[in-house]
Parts: structure tokens; sequence; C-alpha cells
């Protein structure tokens, strides 16, 4: 496949937006960076060395503004947590939590998702991936853009060892039903619930999802585990 076939064929599920960022959002960009960021590359990760210690490493793709990556870290210091997001905002206020927190099990890779996957990790090599709260791309003409889809989903199944788990989270019914759909029909994965799982402990309420919830929103949850 050429790079133009590979360009066509992969249909981002983000579009390069501006947003405001704050003057310490920029100035950790600046200084942090280094420290704590990964530089894309098309070459596997060696997650001991990147990580400097032998530990399970969890895949988050889209952290958003780092709020849950950082409480979840947090929680579970014996894991590792590389966090993939595009966003200038979202990467700087995520750098602030891991300075303000003292983590030492973060990294994050500002890159397109679908090529960190694809170029940078080992098969078998994850013990988990969250996804939570992707774009939903709620217009019907757009859900071709919506990440969860059946190729990017094998090769996510792919990437995780075995018992490895996948989460996602949404609180779009109609993404929820597709998630269920497309993670269901991949014949590696194995729902580790009837249909939607119940909120895990290690997931947290973000400020935005209780503000949802108390509008009567509703928060799917899905966990399936590699066989």
């Amino acid at each position: 496949m050429n790079e133009a076939q590979s360009h066509i064929r992969h249909i981002r599920s983000f579009v390069q937006r501006r947003s405001h960022i704050t003057p310490s959002q920029q100035e950790a960009l600046k200084n942090l960076a280094p420290r704590w960021t990964v530089a894309y590359q098309k070459q596997p990760l060696d997650f001991t060395r990147v990580f400097n210690r032998d530990a399970n490493t969890i895949l988050e793709i889209g952290f958003g503004m780092g709020e849950a990556t950082a409480q979840i870290a947090q929680s579970r210091p014996q894991d590792n947590f590389l966090a993939v997001d595009v966003y200038d905002k979202g990467v700087g206020a995520l750098l602030k939590r891991i300075d303000t927190l003292s983590l030492d099990n973060i990294r994050i890779i500002q890159h397109d998702a679908v090529d960190v996957v694809r170029d940078m990790l080992k098969d078998e090599s994850l013990a988990g991936i969250h996804i939570f709260f992707p774009d939903p791309w709620p217009k019907k003409r757009h859900h071709k853009r919506r990440l969860i889809q059946p190729a990017f989903i094998a090769q996510l199944s792919s990437k995780l060892a075995p018992k490895g788990y996948l989460h996602c989270a949404t609180d779009w019914e109609n993404y929820a039903e597709q998630m269920l759909a497309v993670l269901s029909s991949e014949p590696t994965l194995v729902n580790t619930a009837s249909g939607y799982a119940p909120r895990p402990d290690y997931r947290p309420l973000t400020k935005f999802e209780q503000r949802g919830l108390r509008l009567g929103h509703n928060v799917w949850d899905l966990i399936f585990r590699k066989q």
C-alpha cells in the first residue's frame, strides 16, 4: 500500500481545531514535555525503557484534559499508563497534573492514535486499553469518523496480551450500541458482562460526567477481555 492509499483509507476520528491554551498549559508544554512525552516513531516501543521499570502497561486513547487519566494513574501506581492525544491544550493540562501530583507512571504521545497503535506497539504488549468518551460524531453521515470500527478494534486486540482488557465508555446511546456491536463481533474478545458493564471503581466520575448525570444523561461502559 502506498502513502496515498493509506491516507485515503485512514479516516481520522478527530479534527484539528484551534482552542485557547492557557499560559500555564503552554509553560507545561515547554518545560515538562521533554520529561514526560514520547515522540512518535515508526518502530515499537520498549516499555521497560520508556517507564524505567517492568510493569503492566495500559494504553489510553483520547484523554481530554487528563483528569481521569491522572486519577487512575494515582490510584494504580503499580501500572504504567501510555496516554495518547493530539491537542496541545489537553497535553498541557495533563502535564500539569503529572507535575502537581508527582506521578511517575504516565507517558504521553501527542499523535494520532491510529498511527501509534500501528507503528509503536508490539503485539500482545498491553495489559489494558482505555477509550473514554471518544468523539461521538452524532450526525449519521459522520459515523464513518467514529474511532470504534471493526478494523481498528481488531488491531487493538492484537496489541493486548491474553486476558488483557478493552474498556470503552460513552454518553451517547447510539454510539454505545455501535460499540457493543463492533466489540461483540471481534472474535478475539469476550464481553465481561451480559451487555453493558457496571462502571468499575478505577474509572472516576469526571466533573463533566457528574454534570451530565445530574442532567439525566446516561453513561454506558463496555469491558471486553482478550481470549
